[in-house]
């Protein structure tokens, strides 16, 4: 298939494919008028980036993963691996962790809003939201 028509299946601009392309993380195919021609193995590809970009890495980690996955399994390579790997998992456990505040957060702000006492309790959800901030600021500064 075509540029336009894969990246509509996956809900991604062609210039996102491009993009994606031109660093080394993604594939195509070229016919003789240098047109891009996409298949299951772009497919595969295309949804193993968009999984680890759900989970928040980076192109430049999505790549080093790629060349550790083109080398021959080494003590080197699990230690690479495993280092990349427990960085994330620490990531994603901070941004869980804030997202669970969050929640709590918005839910007491919609209760307090519901039931008519936002005015009285306007200092209480802005005292939240700043926690949030902070919260949000120090797993950003370790992630």
């Amino acid at each position: 298939m075509y540029i336009k028509e894969f990246a509509e299946r996956f809900n991604v601009q062609p210039d996102t494919i491009r993009y994606y392309e031109k660093e080394g993380i993604l594939y195509s195919k070229r016919q003789m008028n240098g047109y891009r021609i996409y298949d299951e193995s772009s497919e595969k590809q295309l949804k193993f980036v968009l999984v680890l970009k759900q989970v928040g890495f980076t192109i430049k980690e999505i790549q080093q993963l790629l060349q550790l996955k083109g080398k021959p399994i080494s003590v080197e390579c699990n230690v690479n691996s495993v280092g990349l790997f427990q960085d994330k998992i620490a990531n994603v456990e901070e941004k869980i962790e804030f997202y669970r505040f969050a929640i709590e957060a918005l839910k007491t702000a919609e209760e307090l809003i519901r039931n008519g006492k936002y005015a009285e309790n306007e200092g209480i959800i802005e005292e939240m939201i700043l926690n949030m901030f902070q919260q949000s600021r120090g797993a950003k500064m370790n992630g």
